[in-house]
């Protein structure tokens, strides 16, 4: 019996650590190269991403340029809930986003902009190596038109 309740908490606390996994955490630095941006957006010359695990969620930090010069420097406090936040800061086209942990590796993203025509549902994948992560955009932009783009991140 004994032997049986110790395996039995084993599975559960390794479950749980994999369930708390999340390999989109750490520094990402935007590759220009891999990536096919939005039309009629001024494209992304340098960005670098740092996503930190914060309160059962996750704290999202994005700087970078255009190519037009323009900054982009934005925070994104949330919780893996599914439930909208706000993102605040500059250079993005969304002020809102929610967000959930599909597994270790992946993370999906609703983007949208209050008061506009911009939405997108986003997938966030980890190479299994953990040094790439893809990030794969479809939906409607500020135009009102389609959108379907990829961003390729090198793990720092």
């Amino acid at each position: 019996m004994k032997r049986a309740l110790t395996l039995t908490f084993a599975v559960i606390a390794t479950a749980a650590m994999m369930w708390a996994a999340d390999d989109t955490l750490g520094t990402w630095k935007y590759n220009t190269a891999k990536s096919k941006g939005a039309p009629g957006i001024s494209p992304i010359s340098n960005l670098v991403v740092t996503r930190e695990a914060a309160d059962g969620g996750v704290k999202i930090t994005a700087k970078g340029e255009r190519a037009d010069g323009s900054k982009i420097d934005t925070v994104t406090n949330a919780k893996y809930d599914g439930k909208a936040v706000t993102v605040t800061g500059t250079g993005l086209t969304w002020d809102t986003a929610a967000i959930k942990q599909v597994n270790a590796k992946t993370v999906s993203e609703e983007r949208s902009k209050l008061g506009g025509k911009y939405h997108t549902t986003v997938r966030m994948v980890v190479s299994a190596d953990g040094k790439t992560m893809t990030t794969t955009t479809k939906g409607t932009g500020s135009d009102g038109k389609p959108i379907d783009t990829k961003a390729v991140f090198d793990k720092q």
